[in-house]
């Protein structure tokens, strides 16, 4: 029998049983490349009958408000049961088998992940027949499994059959092939990907992977001897905040820290590593020599953590510093020393109301099994869009302003491009602002790849979740991403009510280089971003009021769950935890929830009070009005102050 300080899988586990843990790992990576070669293919539509759609406008000179009379409410559509989607050509109903050159090199690119995992996981298994290219070990009998499946793993990352379901050790297996993953100097999403398959095929819970990983993460900080001393005197020459990911108006050495910041004080000693890891069943000899140079190196570690480099080019801030002001990333939590985590996650607001605190509050939702950031972006274009919004659909007005939307559907407002008078006197406070933070977002994307693709994270995966406006910052960063070739370096990625095309071939590219889930939140009834949106290319449809009809892309419909663009704010927390189960904080969203509770419950008093009130439209009108008139005082007061300052 082995001993404590030798057990590693080959003695753990039979000839036979190593077999099958590279036949399992060969059917799972087969079926990551097959969706993701699917990706190209669309999803055949049901043939549209509606005569609407034909009609709608092709072009933006075609797209025009109303001549400013309620009588042109008046001839909406009743129904859009045909309007739920853009216009629909021949070809997006033809299925396509032609990859596009970004589709051809995330192929390229999963290849070669391939091929180093399985290389390095069949090196320690030490099979007895060395595997020849596609080459799998013959399928064993199905064994019924002795745990509980995990539901939310066996939706979204579905088990493969395999005989080791039952096999006792089955927690050392995953804890293996984390330390092998982390082997190759990096934490790619598409291994966290595979390591979710593998722990939904050993029918372990969500929670293992994540103890593994927060138990994995601590240890090889701890290793690392970070020195509070060096951690200062290196915070001290460089002049950075701790705890901040912050892009200055220039490239600094080692300025891109993410969570936390200094220099390691000595390398890392196997044995050490071993012993402190060695608690599930693999050996300190083991745990090192599948750590690889991982356990043998402290600047290995702190790449993988971003401790080193990683930093801004000095040509990408020369080309939008001028262009996109307040780019920084804060913490959602503060970090002690050893406070990292194998994943990275960064929330990007859409709007602000109440102050820069909204920056972070939405996202502190987001768990401690990521290690999360806000995106700090344009503070003040997000601040003179967010008042605006505030100021206007708080008014009085509003309430029979959305009773006449909805009488006719969203949508329908949307491609006919009508829309009730009271709702169009908003346009000249909020078209503006909108109009600024919309073009500024698409460039704070362009930074936000740029500083992904240089690692500032570190060798780990990243999530990114946004909503409105900040669902577009996410939206350009990962085209951005998969123009640049940048594979394997997003796991999920979650927009929420997305002001931005649902052009299919832009959400095949960013389905290509996200290795987890893409997830589209939108609400068909969320008449605020519709008019936002009215003067963009809305030809091309938008993700925050329907479907994303590609293969690979989820959505979820929020209508009933939240009321108006506004409420993204609050109900961020309740989404994350249904859509990114394991990466929420329950405490955070149970306090989320009793706030949307308050202002759902303010907005039946104030629609229960309107039912009673006058309906004239002249005085509807005056209500309007003065909102209108307020907000852009408000605006303005904003700008000269800022001019002063």
């Amino acid at each position: 029998m082995s001993s404590e300080h030798d057990s590693d899988l080959v003695s753990l586990l039979s000839q036979t049983e190593r077999d099958e843990l590279v036949r399992l790992i060969h059917s799972i990576t087969e079926s990551m490349r097959t969706s993701l070669s699917n990706t190209s293919k669309d999803i055949k539509d049901p043939p549209k009958t509606d005569e609407t759609i034909q009609n709608l406008p092709q072009s933006d000179e075609a797209i025009k408000d109303p001549p400013k009379t309620d009588e042109t409410i008046q001839n909406l559509p009743q129904s859009d049961e045909a309007i739920k989607d853009p216009p629909q050509t021949e070809e997006t109903t033809v299925p396509n088998t032609e990859f596009t050159p970004i589709q051809k090199a995330a192929l390229e690119s999963f290849d070669k992940w391939r091929g180093s995992v399985i290389s390095r996981i069949k090196e320690v298994l030490h099979p007895h027949k060395p595997l020849r290219g596609s080459e799998t070990p013959s399928q064993t009998s199905k064994s019924q499994s002795t745990h509980s499946p995990d539901a939310f793993l066996a939706t979204h990352y579905p088990p493969h059959p395999t005989t080791l379901t039952s096999n006792p050790h089955t927690e050392t297996i995953l804890q293996s092939l984390l330390l092998l993953c982390l082997s190759l100097k990096s934490y790619d999403a598409r291994s966290r990907v595979l390591l979710l398959h593998i722990c939904s095929s050993l029918s372990l819970p969500l929670r293992t992977l994540l103890h593994l990983e927060s138990t994995t993460a601590l240890t090889l900080l701890q290793s690392a001897k970070l020195s509070a001393s060096t951690e200062s005197a290196s915070r001290a020459a460089s002049g950075k905040v701790a705890n901040t990911w912050k892009i200055g108006l220039a490239s600094v050495a080692g300025a891109a820290l993410v969570g936390i910041t200094g220099g390691l004080a000595a390398p890392l000693v196997a044995a050490g590593v071993g012993s402190l890891m060695g608690g599930l069943g693999l050996g300190a000899t083991a745990v090192a020599g599948y750590l690889g140079a991982v356990a043998s190196s402290g600047a290995v570690v702190g790449t993988l953590f971003g401790l080193y480099g990683g930093r801004m080019g000095g040509q990408a801030m020369e080309r939008y510093a001028k262009e996109v002001s307040d780019f920084e990333f804060l913490p959602i939590r503060e970090l002690g020393a050893e406070d990292g985590r194998l994943r990275v996650a960064i929330g990007v607001t859409g709007w602000l109301v109440n102050g820069e605190e909204e920056v972070v509050e939405p996202w502190k939702t987001l768990g401690d099994g990521v290690e999360g950031y806000a995106l700090r972006w344009e503070v003040a274009a997000l601040t003179d869009l967010g008042r605006a919004m505030e100021k206007i659909l708080t008014s009085y007005a509003m309430g029979w302003v959305k009773k006449e939307i909805i009488k006719r559907t969203v949508l329908a407002a949307l491609y006919s491009a009508l829309w009730p008078m009271g709702l169009l006197k908003a346009a000249r406070v909020v078209d503006n602002p909108f109009s600024i933070a919309k073009q500024r977002s698409e460039k704070a994307g362009l930074i936000l790849a740029d500083a992904i693709i240089n690692k500032t994270q570190g060798e780990r995966p990243v999530t990114l979740v946004g909503y409105s406006l900040g669902a577009r910052v996410v939206y350009f960063c990962l085209l951005e991403l998969a123009q640049r070739g940048a594979y394997g370096l997003v796991e999920n990625v979650v927009l929420m009510g997305a002001a931005v095309p649902a052009n299919k071939e832009s959400w095949k590219t960013i389905r290509s280089v996200v290795a987890g889930r893409v997830v589209n939140v939108y609400s068909e009834q969320d008449y605020v971003l519709a008019f936002l949106y009215r003067t963009s290319s809305i030809q091309l449809g938008v993700a925050g009021l329907q479907e994303i009809k590609v293969r690979g892309v989820e959505n979820v419909n929020v209508e009933d769950t939240v009321e108006g663009h506004l409420r993204y704010r609050y109900a961020v927390g309740r989404i994350l935890g249904d859509v990114l189960k394991g990466d929420t904080d329950m405490k955070e969203v149970e306090r989320e929830e009793h706030t949307l509770k308050i202002l759902e419950k303010k907005d039946m008093e104030k629609d229960e009070e309107e039912k009673h009130a006058e309906k004239d439209a002249g005085v509807l009108e005056q209500h309007m009005e003065k909102a209108v008139q307020e907000a852009e005082k408000d605006l303005e007061e904003r700008r000269k102050a800022r001019k002063l300052e």
